[in-house]
């Protein structure tokens, strides 16, 4: 395990915490907290612990909306044939799941298409714009995908049939010759918030057309869990509107979940209520596994079936393949740590790896898995037809997109976002990207990078933690990318004589504390693939602690727990 370096945030100005706690009536501690979150007002913090659906902006202030709302009618009005076009990640399924199931809602004449993870790859494909021509389809919305489909998009439009594009990625130097290009990250457009995830771009233009035909904005509401569930799986900022979205939408997920979700949420044994790292962990996963391990068919299915008994057995087939996938990738990681090691790259800038035969599909959860060991920009390749292809993760500060761009003289096709992408090469192009993209990472790399860093919020002694500060807490939730769940320290602490090392290979570590300050003050905690502290824990030496704080559910009573993100011995 890498050594990972703590960081304490520096305290906000004594003044400012005194007149937020004034104007609050909230903790020091929590002040502090909320100041860091650039909330230094009692109306913005009114904003942000109770977010309104109201704070939602004007779909039509997004360049093209009208456009897209303009075809959309008319393809409803003349009876067309619409196609709903979608990647197979999480944001691309339940992207397709909501606009299918809103134009199913509007007597719509639709169908919708996921493209084959192995045959077609990622993004807009010549067999899925042909597939929709031969069935007569004369309009195509895609989602999550399609801005940089310049040629596919010329193709399409030769053929009769429009596109109407609803995307979040980086737009290319060209935009796609589209009826409509719906992106927030278009530089001539002018839409507030820029972070949307692809699921969320397509629930604006379901809000504008409601709003357009005089419909009821709520309408669009139904959809939210969905929404919820692509910002948690695409990591995106969960700030401004996206926290309006999940906020409301892991409300609709919890309240009044869909057939298809709670048959997902029941397979997995997920008992109270569900969280963004809940979506990230549980749901988001099992969703990806039938697009990496079967077809994404399967996911848009559940989440738009409506018959009970047809959902669980769908639910119970992508548990299998969720099953089949944590094997995979387990096998896979291992054995690319291996090559690392063979070839005696461990000091290498970067990780670059490739085997043949590795599977598609979770080539990019290895990647993630590879910089828990080699904390640096990852690509994993393996063999697709007659090219090679890649996930690419990158570390904290470092845009690999970038880095991508500067080694684009080897690379057939790549797109993404600054912390992960994904890339086709020539074979024989192989060991040139690879010195070239360790080049261009060695040189740009900072020394800050290469270390993971914890940033703590503050440090506090355990009887701080009490039920009322918990509670305010679970206030700023939901968590995310720029509101992450605030980090504290500890220092000093013991073990009380009932810590141990838990797990199929003890790999974890179960911790009963008190603290040499507050020996009567105890805590329970978890510290996930930390197991290896336990025998100097267990020694009844002190130790400080890195960790968030989190509520344990067992037979029906709660409890704080601390889940642990950092052991450092003294």
């Amino acid at each position: 395990m890498k050594h990972k370096i703590w960081k304490l945030k520096p305290s906000p100005d004594t003044q400012k915490i005194f007149e937020l706690k004034k104007s609050l009536g909230v903790s020091k501690k929590i002040c502090a907290l909320l100041l860091d979150r650039g909330i230094d007002t009692f109306e913005k913090a009114k904003t942000f612990f109770r977010p309104q659906l109201s704070m939602l902006h004007d779909p039509f202030l997004m360049k093209d909306m009208d456009k897209a709302v303009s075809r959309l009618l008319k393809a409803m009005t003349s009876k067309e044939q619409i196609r709903v076009y979608g990647d197979y990640d999480v944001d691309g399924t339940t992207s397709v799941s909501m606009m299918y199931l809103f134009l199913k809602s509007q007597n719509a004449n639709c169908d919708y298409y996921i493209p084959d993870r192995d045959s077609e790859g990622y993004g807009i494909s010549y067999k899925g714009i042909d597939d929709a021509i031969d069935k007569g389809m004369t309009l195509m919305i895609s989602l999550d995908c399609g801005i940089k489909a310049v040629e596919k998009v010329a193709y399409a439009k030769s053929k009769g049939l429009d596109l109407i594009i609803c995307d979040h990625h980086r737009p290319g130097a060209h935009l796609p010759d589209a009826i409509a290009v719906l992106d927030p990250k278009r530089v001539d457009c002018t839409y507030p918030f820029k972070e949307l995830c692809g699921c969320g771009v397509g629930f604006k233009l379901i809000q504008a057309y409601l709003k357009h035909q005089g419909l009821d904005e709520t309408i669009a509401f139904q959809y939210l869990d969905l929404v919820a569930v692509a910002i948690g799986a695409d990591i995106v900022p969960i700030v401004e509107e996206n926290r309006i979205l999940a906020f409301y939408g892991l409300k609709h997920l919890n309240e009044n979940p869909r057939i298809g979700m709670k048959a997902l949420m029941r397979e997995h044994k997920h008992f109270g209520a569900m969280n963004i790292t809940d979506v990230v962990f549980t749901i988001a996963p099992r969703i990806n596994a039938a697009g990496r391990m079967k077809h994404a068919h399967n996911a848009v299915s559940l989440l738009i079936e409506e018959n009970q008994n047809q959902a669980v057995k769908t639910a119970n087939e992508i548990e299998e393949y969720n099953t089949e996938r944590r094997s995979e990738d387990q096998r896979i990681a291992n054995e690319a740590l291996a090559q690392i090691k063979e070839q005696k790259e461990e000091q290498n800038a970067s990780t670059v790896v490739y085997h043949p035969e590795w599977h598609k599909g979770v080539i990019g959860i290895v990647a993630s898995r590879l910089i828990e060991t080699y904390y640096r920009p990852t690509v994993v390749f393996t063999k697709s037809k007659a090219y090679l292809v890649a996930s690419v993760r990158s570390v904290k500060g470092f845009d690999v997109f970038q880095a991508l761009e500067a080694c684009s003289a080897y690379i057939e096709q790549f797109g993404g976002h600054k912390y992960a992408a994904g890339l086709s090469i020539r074979e024989e192009n192989y060991e040139l990207f690879k010195a070239a993209f360790d080049k261009v990472v060695s040189e740009r790399i900072t020394e800050a990078q290469k270390t993971e860093v914890i940033e703590i919020d503050a440090e506090l002694e355990f009887s701080d933690i009490t039920t009322g500060f918990n509670n305010i807490l679970k206030q700023f939730e939901p968590f995310g990318p720029e509101n992450m769940s605030p980090l504290f320290v500890t220092k000093n602490v013991m073990d009380r004589g009932y810590s141990k090392a838990v797990g199929s290979e003890n790999e974890h570590l179960k911790l009963h504390m008190c603290t040499e300050k507050e020996k009567l003050s105890e805590m329970n905690g978890i510290a996930f693939k930390l197991g290896f502290h336990s025998e100097y824990v267990n020694k009844g030496l002190a130790f400080d602690i890195c960790y968030a704080i989190q509520e344990n559910e067992w037979k029906g009573k709660r409890s704080i727990q601390l889940a642990v993100k950092d052991i450092k011995t003294l």
